[in-house]
């Protein structure tokens, strides 16, 4: 009787296809339901500049370093304004459910920059715009805010502003978040605006690229003895599976690897700050720059290469036992000198 050796099978299913991303701009298909009182954006975007280390007061009841200045791994993203330049209502379909497009807002004065991804008309007719949303108010079940982001005010060097949709929540009522939505177009938001230091946060991001890469590398497949029975290769698996069905798609094969959309849930949010000067290094961010205006420091290691659009939204599935919600000290950060 031989011996059976069982092992885990290699890589993960809960992540394909792996193909490369869509779009660099990831895409959000789960906006949490966050009662905060009054109405707000419920996300962010933000780019990545690098990475620091930060000695940081340990503020969890619980843990054994409570109290005690302890060394943490950071991200450091820089989160110029997002311009908000319209907004739009949606509805439920009667046949499927899916959410439809009733209404669209812009704003009436709209800066140059947009007119490198939109075609910006000569006059924006609000009044009319807005008799569309008094026709939907009734129906509509959720606003989204139209907003850009604004390149040119951070160190990532180019002018092309990316779009996003990031719904407007905070409160039940559909009427506030109009009022709401009113109340922004043509105006910036900031991220203190959007998040406070302390909380939870998920992160959204394309992750790195890195080409077309085989199956020991992909799939961490064993390499096989360097004899002469294995004269088809070592780096490779050794059989693809039966005949019938044809197409094994469980069988790791070579592909693309990285430049794939990935969540990260439950990042803390240590700070955020308004003047980039004091957390850039001298020299800059390495392959970044300077960062020149609000940025954010989020616990440990994000998604992406730098310069890369990071999207921030409050979390989707929150722990049971969150961390304490209190901004948490920042003692000391690495970029800083001594």
């Amino acid at each position: 009787m031989g011996l059976k050796i069982n092992r885990p099978r290699r890589g993960s299913m809960g992540v394909y296809p792996r193909k490369r991303a869509a779009d660099i701009v990831p895409r959000v298909r789960t906006w949490p339901d966050v009662n905060l009182g009054k109405p707000a954006l419920l996300g962010f975007a933000a780019y990545k500049a690098g990475m620091l280390h930060a000695v940081v007061v340990d503020d969890r009841p619980t843990s054994p370093l409570y109290g005690k200045e302890v060394v943490k791994a950071v991200t450091v993203l820089d989160a110029p304004p997002l311009f908000v330049w319209g907004f739009r209502l949606y509805t439920l379909d009667p046949t499927n459910g899916y959410l439809r497009s009733a209404a669209e807002v812009w704003a009436g004065e709209l800066p140059k920059h947009l007119s490198r991804v939109l075609t910006l008309p000569e006059k924006v007719d609000v009044d009319k715009q807005m008799k569309q949303v008094e026709e939907y108010r009734d129906v509509a079940v959720e606003v989204r805010a139209l907003v850009a982001t604004q390149p040119h005010l951070s160190g990532i060097g180019k002018k092309t502003p990316e779009l996003l949709e990031i719904p407007i929540g905070g409160v039940p009522n559909i009427d506030e978040r109009i009022k709401f939505a009113i109340s922004l177009l043509g105006k910036t938001v900031s991220p203190k605006d959007v998040f406070s230091p302390g909380q939870l946060v998920d992160v959204i991001a394309v992750t790195k690229g890195k080409g077309w890469q085989g199956v020991v590398k992909r799939f961490g497949v064993t390499i096989l003895p360097r004899w002469h029975k294995h004269r088809k290769g070592h780096r490779r698996t050794g059989t693809i599976g039966p005949q019938a069905p044809a197409l094994m798609f469980t069988q790791p094969r070579p592909g693309q690897m990285g430049f794939h959309q990935r969540t990260e849930y439950n990042k803390r949010l240590l700070k955020i700050g308004e003047n980039g000067a004091e957390i850039t290094p001298k020299s800059g961010f390495p392959h970044y720059g300077v960062i020149k205006g609000p940025y954010i420091l989020i616990q440990g290691s994000l998604p992406g290469a730098r310069k890369r659009l990071v999207v921030l939204r409050h979390p989707a599935r929150p722990p049971r036992r969150a961390p304490p919600t209190t901004e948490p000290q920042v003692v000391w950060v690495s970029s800083q000198q001594p």
